[in-house]
Parts: C-alpha cells; sequence; structure tokens
C-alpha cells in the first residue's frame, strides 16, 4: 500500500489505532517475541538520565513506555497522543497499578503539543515519530518544549543491514506480520501500513540529521536486536 502523507495521513493513523486498541498490546508483545518490554526498558532508562522533572512521552498510545519511565525513577509523566482511545484504553489499566498515579494522560497533536516553552526535563518517542504527518515540525516541537539541557530519546523501528537477516526479517515484515496481526486484530490493513511505514521512514542516519536541523545537539544512534530498532538520543543545548 501507498503510505499516506499530510493531513490524509494523521486521520489514517488515528483511525487505523482505535480500531486495533483492543489487541494493540498483546500484539506488539507476540509479534516482538517479547522483546519490544526491553526496547521500552532501554528507553525508559536513557529517560532516567535526563536532568530531574516532568517527561513528555509522546505519541503515548496505551501507556507502556509511560510505565517504564515511572518505573525507572524518572517523572512524573505528561502522556500525550492524539487517539483518545489508546489514551482510554491506557489509563483504564494504569488505574490498576502504582504507576498509574504519575501518568498524567492527555489527547495531543505532536505537532502542536498542549505545553509551554522549556516545560519539561525530557522527551520520549517510542514508536511514533515514523507516524508523524510533518516529522520537522514533530521535532521542533519536541526541542521547543525541552528545557534547556533536556533530552529527547525516540525509539523507532528501522531497517537491519546485516545481509543475512535482513531478507528474513523483510520476508516476516511483510508476509507474516500483517497476516497474524490482521487475523488477531480484524485490520490487516494496519499492519499492511506498519510493514511499508518501516521501509519509507528515514534510516537512523537521516533521522539523526533531521534532529540535528532541528536544533538537537550530540545525536547518537544505538541499534538494537540487530538493527530491528534504533534507539536515538540527543540534548538541547545548554546542558
Amino acid at each position: 500500500m501507498d503510505v499516506p502523507a499530510g493531513p490524509e495521513k494523521r486521520s489514517f493513523v488515528r483511525r487505523k489505532f482505535a480500531a486495533v486498541t483492543g489487541r494493540y498490546d498483546l500484539l506488539n508483545t507476540l509479534l516482538s517475541l517479547g522483546i519490544d518490554r526491553r526496547w521500552r526498558r532501554a528507553a525508559a532508562l536513557e529517560a532516567a538520565g535526563a536532568p530531574p522533572g516532568p517527561v513528555l512521552d509522546l505519541c503515548a498510545g496505551t501507556l507502556p513506555l509511560s510505565a517504564a519511565i515511572v518505573r525507572a525513577g524518572a517523572g512524573p509523566v505528561a502522556a500525550v497522543d492524539f487517539c483518545l482511545d489508546m489514551l482510554r484504553e491506557g489509563t483504564a489499566r494504569m488505574r490498576r497499578r502504582p504507576e498509574g498515579a504519575r501518568i498524567h494522560p492527555a489527547c495531543g497533536d505532536g505537532e502542536r503539543l498542549p505545553l509551554a516553552d522549556a516545560s519539561v526535563a525530557a522527551v520520549t518517542v517510542a514508536f511514533g515519530v515514523r507516524n508523524l504527518a510533518d516529522l520537522r515540525r514533530g521535532l521542533a516541537e519536541m526541542h521547543r518544549v525541552l528545557v534547556p539541557g533536556g533530552k529527547a530519546v525516540i525509539l523507532e523501528f528501522s531497517r537491519p543491514e546485516n545481509p543475512a537477516f535482513a531478507p528474513l526479517y523483510r520476508f516476516y515484515l511483510h508476509r507474516v506480520l500483517p497476516a497474524v496481526a490482521g487475523a488477531i486484530s480484524g485490520d490487516a490493513e494496519a499492519y499492511r501500513y506498519l510493514a511499508d511505514s518501516i521501509e519509507a521512514f528515514a534510516s537512523p542516519a537521516e533521522l539523526a540529521a533531521l534532529m540535528e536541523a532541528a536544533g538537537f545537539r550530540d545525536v547518537r544512534c544505538r541499534p538494537l536486536t540487530l538493527g530491528v530498532v534504533t534507539l536515538t538520543t540527543a540534548w538541547k543545548e545548554g546542558r
């Protein structure tokens, strides 16, 4: 499928996330063989290395990264997502968990954040920057709301470069994942979009260059699980 762009992408992504909300976390765990929890923990530990203060978890979804950030000793967490159904699902779960007291969900647009300038010590995004309709604007907003010396942490899918592993991964991504996830969720199109959006998204080096253009400094990319995902960290000047 063609990956939507602009306002069409914003509407499409919101609709698809709403459609798979009930089984979203289950599928993430099944399709990653449980490794997604380790990826989020790595991102949460990076966020815990920021200066003390509030953390913005952007594209927070059902709040798994927000909870991991609190467990890592950081926060409180402002959890922002533009899909209200995802936030409602996560909020209902967090009521039964101790982390919930330090997580404050809000429905909002990552390209127009409902936060003041220099208001958070860290910004995190797990598997969300790929879904922004205007990536440059989203990165600029992340930079705007960070305090001087604040830290950005982005966890995103990437394309493995190992010549032995890459073809196997692409077969899984385009053939196995949409079939299995579509059967469980009832929406194969959402997972075809996932596969195609990963292929179409910026490489780690390209994302790092975009972050530098947005004003971030000391941008570092760390591949995880043979490059299936990349953990990118950066700082706002002033530390």
